[in-house]
């Protein structure tokens, strides 16, 4: 395994390494991807053997721009073409129906594909240099926390790739949105990066969001899911005594202070897990934050840390 400063040429190596079947770990503006061709039956087998994924949890293909999303699938609604002009690049995924260039394997057996263009500069630059569609989900086993930053990536993980493009920190800190897209209907798969709001304000209409999925439609639906190794749990407050992340100053060594602005407290949150993962702690509580839509997608990535039911 390499790691890679994200030059011309080692984004070029990069791109070699990816067309010859390989795993390689890559920056988005979200959270760190595990990448392959997504193409390639070999490579994309892999990722679900390298991450431990069910296979029926469909993966995000990433491509260079809306004429590579065209390419994958059969039917493109003027309402997706407007909210990819308005978000991408950036952290909508859209699911939609897939062309037969899309492997089954790819997406969980379902006849749909998640698609998205990312909004970071080596992310794109490897992917017009490589011309193909990337399979890409978070680069973490399966359950676990979601790297922001290199030095989040699992061990064991990173001997399965043959290279990391060091993109820095992650500026969003977690997954994209992921809305499906059937006819003129928008429905919530996923909350992530771009808020609700954000995109009913540009489609002129509202979100479906529905109480509960009745099957795996998209990445990110599973109870228990973005999970550091310590046990996680949600309370309205915490005492001195207690670590964990608090909206308020911290009162304890192993409190941490996190923004009460929903979007910098997500950008913030991957990495203050991590950090206090690493300190053999029994129970990281997190203090609840309000019950309000701009909350949305930082609730559900602590709901399913700490495998609370909605």
């Amino acid at each position: 395994m390499r790691i890679l400063k994200p030059t011309r040429a080692n984004i070029a190596l990069a791109a070699q390494a990816l067309e010859e079947g390989k795993l390689g770990i890559v920056p988005t503006e979200t959270v760190y991807g595990l990448a392959a061709v997504a193409t390639n039956p070999a490579a994309v087998k892999a990722i679900f053997k390298a991450k431990g994924r069910p296979a029926d949890n469909p993966l995000i293909h990433h491509v260079a721009d809306l004429d590579g999303a065209k390419e994958l699938v059969s039917e493109m609604p003027e309402i997706a073409v407007a909210l990819a002009h308005r978000f991408w690049p950036g952290p909508l995924s859209l699911v939609l129906p897939k062309s037969d260039k899309v492997l089954l394997a790819a997406t969980g057996g379902l006849q749909t594909v998640a698609i998205r263009v990312p909004a970071h500069p080596v992310a794109l630059s490897l992917l017009q240099r490589l011309g193909q569609p990337l399979a890409m989900p978070s680069a973490n086993p399966f359950m676990s926390l979601s790297p922001t930053k290199v030095p989040h990536i699992d061990a064991k993980l990173s001997k399965k790739v043959d290279f990391i493009l060091d993109g820095g920190p992650a500026r969003v800190g977690i997954e994209s949105t992921v809305i499906g897209v059937e006819g003129d209907k928008l429905i919530l798969l996923r909350p992530g990066g771009l808020s609700i709001e954000e995109i009913e304000a540009a489609a002129g209409q509202a979100v479906t969001i529905p109480k509960k999925a009745k099957r795996i439609l998209a990445p990110g639906q599973y109870r228990r899911h973005y999970a550091p190794k310590t046990r996680v749990r949600l309370v309205p407050s915490l005492k001195p005594s207690q670590a964990g992340l608090v909206l308020g100053p911290a009162e304890g060594p192993n409190q941490r202070e996190m923004p009460t602005d929903p979007v910098k407290y997500a950008q913030r949150l991957f990495d203050v897990l991590f950090e206090l993962d690493e300190l053999g702690l029994r129970v990281i509580y997190v203090q609840r934050p309000p019950a309000e839509p701009a909350w949305r997608a930082v609730m559900d990535r602590l709901r399913k840390a700490a495998s609370e039911a909605d």
